[in-house]
C-alpha cells in the first residue's frame, strides 16, 4: 500500500482534546470504521509484517482490538481468540494481571482458545504504555502459543510501550 493510503488514515482519525480527562489528546477512529475502503486498508497495512508467519489464531483485545482482529483473522485464515476483562468470559480461563499507572488490572483468555505451538498474532487498536499488550504476550505463552507479534493501528511513541514487548515483533501502522 502505498504512503498515500496511509496518510488518507491519519486524515480520518480525530484528535479529541481533554477526552478522557483534561490534558489528554483521545484519538478517535469512529471516522475510520465508517469508511470501509480506509479501514480495509488499515487492517491490509497492519497484518502485512506478518502474512508469511503462519499466523493460526489472532488474540484480540477487549475492546477495539476486536473491531481488527475479526477481519484480521479472516484474511489470514486464522481463528480469533479474545482477551477480556475479568469475569467476561464464560469458562475456565487463564488470568494475567498488569500494572497500571496506580493500580493493576487483568486480562482473561479462554485456557482452551490457543494450543501449544499455535503461532499467534495480538492485535489491538492503540499501543500506549505497554501494559496490556505485554500482559497478551504473557498469556499467549502460558496458554502454549508462540507469539509472532504484536499489531497495531496506532502508537503512541512518548509512551514507550513498546520497551515493554521487548524480543516480540511489533509493527503499527500509524505513529504518534
Amino acid at each position: 500500500m502505498s504512503a498515500e493510503s496511509i496518510q488518507q488514515i491519519y486524515d480520518i482519525i480525530l484528535d479529541v482534546p481533554d477526552f478522557p480527562k483534561p490534558g489528554i489528546v483521545f484519538k478517535d477512529i469512529t471516522p475510520l470504521l465508517m469508511n470501509p475502503t480506509l479501514f480495509h486498508k488499515s487492517v491490509d497495512l497492519a497484518i502485512a509484517p506478518f502474512l508469511e508467519s503462519g499466523v493460526q489464531k489472532i488474540l484480540g483485545i477487549e475492546s477495539r482490538g476486536f473491531l481488527f482482529g475479526v477481519p484480521a483473522s479472516q484474511r489470514l485464515d486464522a481463528g480469533l481468540v479474545l482477551a477480556r476483562k475479568p469475569g467476561k468470559l464464560p469458562r475456565e480461563t487463564i488470568k494475567v494481571e498488569y500494572a497500571l499507572e496506580y493500580g493493576t488490572d487483568t486480562i482473561e483468555i479462554h485456557s482452551d482458545g490457543i494450543s501449544g505451538g499455535e503461532k499467534v498474532l495480538i492485535v489491538d487498536d492503540v499501543l500506549a504504555t505497554g501494559g496490556t499488550a505485554e500482559a497478551a504476550v504473557c498469556a499467549v505463552r502460558e496458554s502454549g502459543g508462540e507469539v509472532v507479534g504484536c499489531s497495531f493501528l496506532m502508537e503512541i511513541q512518548f509512551l514507550q510501550g513498546r520497551g515493554k514487548l521487548d524480543g516480540v515483533e511489533t509493527h503499527a501502522v500509524l505513529s504518534y
